[in-house]
């Protein structure tokens, strides 16, 4: 069996717990067989592929709970003159940049169909190991519902065979729309139960889905093998509505009150934050790419937004690292970071809440996020030290090596090497 000794490197593994240094991870074949200090590893006889840290840091690879893999940026008149079939090919570059900058897994919030996810499972492209919903869940009038009052649609994610229209409305016909990404190969359920930023025609105070058409859709996904529900919710109203329904995580949280929050804990219901999708509204903004509704919006809610984190993580609600990539550019996921740890978490629970909890968050906590025995080799070096500057890893050429599945599918050792060299 071919084996690989990760070593020469500052371990951090997922964990939380304090960082080893001297450090080394035996693969055998896709699993991790060893992890720890060098010189206490137990290795075998037979010959072993070295890749040496060069006293970087080794973490697990990372993961975004949160992101749109066949989307970048919403520029209306750009997307309705562009040929359907474009999200597919301009995908396979999206899938390559965010594998590139560490992420070796993600949740895709919508717009991933199953041909997607067994196109990287296959080898077909190359791309993060991915849990997909297939498409949001509106109510009309709702988030995700594009009509305009000129009578026109525009639709963020079309439907096509492999991706069900998401407009549904009334117990009966949520009913039938959770059944029917179901059968299109969704793994989880998203849905929307409040308004937001990017949407035409309502507030992200808004409340959307009643509390019976919520009950619905989680007691239809739980029969489906136990699937669960993640809920784009802003408004207090509407993040408590999905949090007593029994969704598993409320995406983005903006504006978190102190009963919202008790009843995260008492439910156990993540947080994914998504802080850096509102920042890159406005970034877009700029350019001109972003509709002004959007701009206003997210100008209103960024703070909010940092407020709402800064008082859940105080509680101790469990955080998860999202960022709705693909509302930002794709490989510039991990700035995400450094709003979390600006907004009061400590460089390590960033890194926590991008590997162990993220994977406790997509249900992977078996086979991911941590660097333990009997766990998929998905492993990362990084030049710089995270602990020290958590926007280092902002940067993707910082991310020397990326290691997914027991394979390597990134290796800038060589030129980082040249790069002193000719310094």
């Amino acid at each position: 069996m071919a084996m690989s000794l990760v070593r020469s490197g500052t371990l951090i593994d997922g964990t939380g717990g304090a960082p080893v240094t001297d450090a080394g991870v035996l693969i055998r074949e896709n699993r991790i067989e060893a992890v720890g200090q060098v010189d206490g590893l137990r290795l075998p006889d037979s010959p072993i592929r070295e890749i040496d840290a060069g006293g970087g840091c080794i973490l697990p690879g990372l993961i975004d709970t949160h992101v749109h893999l066949t989307l970048e940026g919403i520029d209306i008149k750009r997307d309705m003159a562009t040929p359907f079939s474009m999200r597919f090919y301009k995908s396979v570059e999206y899938m390559r940049r965010t594998l590139q900058a560490g992420i070796t897994s993600v949740r895709d919030a919508g717009g991933a169909d199953a041909g997607v996810k067994v196109a990287v499972e296959e080898g077909v492209v190359s791309g993060p190991r991915m849990q997909i919903s297939i498409t949001p869940l509106t109510m009309t009038g709702g988030h995700a519902d594009f009509w305009m009052r000129s009578g026109n649609e525009f639709h963020v994610f079309p439907a096509h065979p492999g991706l069900p229209h998401g407009r549904c409305d009334g117990p009966e016909g949520v009913l039938v729309k959770v059944r029917e990404v179901l059968r299109a190969g969704a793994e989880v359920i998203k849905i929307c139960a409040t308004g937001g930023v990017m949407s035409p025609t309502d507030q992200p105070g808004f409340t959307q889905f009643s509390p019976e058409e919520l009950a619905v859709i989680v007691r239809e996904a739980a029969y489906r093998g136990g699937i669960k529900v993640m809920a784009h919710a802003q408004g207090s109203e509407g993040i408590k509505n999905a949090v007593r329904a029994g969704v598993h995580s409320i995406e983005h949280g903006v504006y978190l009150d102190d009963e919202a929050i008790e009843l995260m804990l008492e439910h156990g219901t993540f947080l994914v934050p998504t802080m850096i999708a509102p920042i890159a509204v406005l970034e877009a903004g700029e350019e001109g790419g972003m509709a002004e509704h959007a701009v206003t919006k997210a100008r209103q809610v960024v703070e909010a937004q940092a407020d709402s984190f800064r008082r859940a993580h105080r509680a101790g609600v469990k955080i998860a690292m999202g960022t709705d990539a693909g509302v930002l550019p794709h490989g510039t996921n991990l700035r995400e970071l450094g709003l979390m740890v600006k907004a009061g978490m400590t460089p390590m629970e960033a890194i926590v809440a991008s590997t162990g909890t993220a994977a406790e968050c997509l249900g992977w906590q078996d086979r991911l996020g941590t660097l333990e025995v009997g766990k998929l080799a998905d492993v990362i070096i990084t030049r710089t030290d995270p602990l020290q500057d958590i926007r280092s890893l902002e940067d993707p050429d910082n991310i020397l090596v990326v290691i997914k599945d027991g394979e390597m599918v990134k290796d800038r050792r060589e030129q980082q090497r040249r790069g002193h060299i000719a310094g």
